[in-house]
């Protein structure tokens, strides 16, 4: 009878292996912007971000994570494509006059996924063409600073199919605003249902490194974090519309920022405030819970993780990223050590490209276009920050000063270990002169690797030898 009853068990549980290999996997992206390393998880005590670091305890919190550009658009089109901007073509901001795009060759994510057999939903902001290579097959017009209202078409798009034979795996992705400036201030003005509003103390405010610590820039930076909890209220809202759908463990969750802080000295610079930033991530086979993950990844490895997660074919070109889900809950990692990073334009008006290499210890900076003033986004421009910068003359802003910030040389090296705020230029130290040999060639392979059209300096640089 014993043995009788022992084999029916196994039967059974036999039957039920299949049913949950072939349970969906779906994906749910949510991307913030304008977001830098600011959340509590994050060690930010000015940041009230409860459900961003509740997610976090609930899966992986990246320590390392880089944008590979901080502008919306190029570092968008990065997150969708799999490549740097310089090499899908969207080398600035996609709407208006600016007009960029990527190459008609890109085969972005969602098509991808599309097709391989899963339903593709977008809410909130996209910012990258064309749609051709970007689709997505369902869309629902939504303000995306009234997070609740952004969770409600969630719950209407993840409730589609529910019951059917048929139904598919799906690819949400979510462009929030927040906490982006508005045409003045943070938008923090209207009444949105269901959020709360929690208003910030500017005295309270500590100011990072590359600000002044002054009234007008705590005011703007108070302004900001509201904007910030109000985003944070929206990560709430829809995981609460996840775990409702009944599809929370079989689904993918990422949460990530485009680029840095929308302040001088992070948003459109290479600097770590431009572009390290949050990457949450919660996957449902995972044994271990809060954990962190000090694997330096870079938001080229997006499009190859979720393929990876999704059992997805890739397009016919190589990608340049990994799939960083075999090391998801590995404490140290190896060979996660190295990322890169890209900036040709923001705005139209503003060419200004800067490579980047960064590493545990030293970060190299080429600015090709070092004669030329740095240029400034206009939100950037217009914001009491700057304008308070330039009204007073404030020779230094925080702990780099004015001058050196506005004109930068050919070639910046900065030990981001012992120099965290990147303030102390090393590259023309003969000390270091090695350092700046190996991450020079480093930079200079990434470019050819990755058909970088700024790559021609080098025959430049060949061609003016005597």
């Amino acid at each position: 009878m014993f043995r009788s009853r022992c084999l029916i068990v196994a039967f059974l549980f036999a039957l039920a292996l299949p049913a949950r290999a072939q349970q969906p996997r779906n994906v749910l992206v949510m991307i913030s912007d304008d977001q830098g390393l600011t959340a509590g998880c994050y060690g930010d005590p000015n940041a009230q971000t409860p459900n961003l670091d509740a997610l976090a305890a609930d899966g992986v919190r990246f320590s390392h994570a880089f944008a590979a550009v901080a502008s919306c658009s190029p570092s968008r089109s990065v997150v969708l494509s799999g490549f740097l901007n310089h090499a899908n073509g969207m080398y600035g901001l996609q709407h208006a006059e600016h007009h960029f795009q990527s190459h008609d060759r890109i085969v972005g994510l969602p098509k991808l996924l599309a097709d391989a057999g899963y339903r593709t939903g977008l809410l909130g902001k996209l910012h990258v063409a064309p749609a051709a290579s970007y689709p997505f097959e369902w869309t629902a017009p939504v303000n995306p600073r009234s997070v609740a209202d952004v969770a409600d078409k969630a719950r209407t798009f993840l409730a589609a199919e529910n019951g059917s034979a048929n139904s598919k795996p799906f690819f949400l992705y979510i462009g929030f605003t927040d906490p982006h400036r508005a045409a003045k201030g943070f938008a923090n003005e209207p009444t949105y249902r269901g959020v709360s509003k929690n208003p910030v103390n500017p005295d309270r405010i500590k100011v990072p490194g590359h600000l002044p610590n002054s009234p007008d820039v705590r005011a703007d930076l108070a302004e900001y974090y509201e904007s910030l909890n109000r985003l944070d209220q929206g990560v709430g809202l829809v995981m609460a519309s996840l775990r409702e759908s009944g599809k929370l463990d079989s689904t993918l969750v990422i949460f990530l920022s485009d680029n840095g802080i929308p302040f001088p000295g992070a948003k459109t610079s290479v600097y770590d405030a431009g572009i390290r930033l949050p990457l949450i991530v919660r996957a449902p086979q995972q044994q271990k819970r809060g954990l962190v993950n000090p694997a330096m990844v870079s938001w080229t490895d997006l499009t190859p993780t979720i393929l990876d997660w999704a059992k997805a074919p890739g397009p016919r070109y190589a990608l340049p990223g990994r799939s960083f889900l075999p090391i998801l809950e590995q404490p140290n990692p190896v060979g996660w050590e190295r990322v890169f990073a890209s900036h040709t334009f923001h705005e139209v008006t503003m060419y200004y490209p800067m490579r980047a290499v960064r590493t545990r210890k030293h970060k190299l900076i080429w600015n090709l276009a070092h004669p030329l003033e740095a240029p400034f986004a206009s939100d950037l421009w217009a914001s009491p920050t700057w304008q308070g910068i330039r009204q007073r003359g404030d020779r230094m802003m925080g702990l780099r000063t004015t001058a050196a910030f506005l004109h930068r040389p050919e070639w910046e090296l900065y030990d981001v270990e012992a120099d965290p705020n990147e303030v102390k230029n090393l590259a023309a130290d003969p000390a270091h002169a090695a350092v700046v040999a190996e991450l020079k060639a480093q930079l200079k392979q990434m470019m050819r690797d990755t058909g970088d059209p700024w790559a021609i300096r080098f025959r430049e640089e060949a061609n003016s030898v005597p």
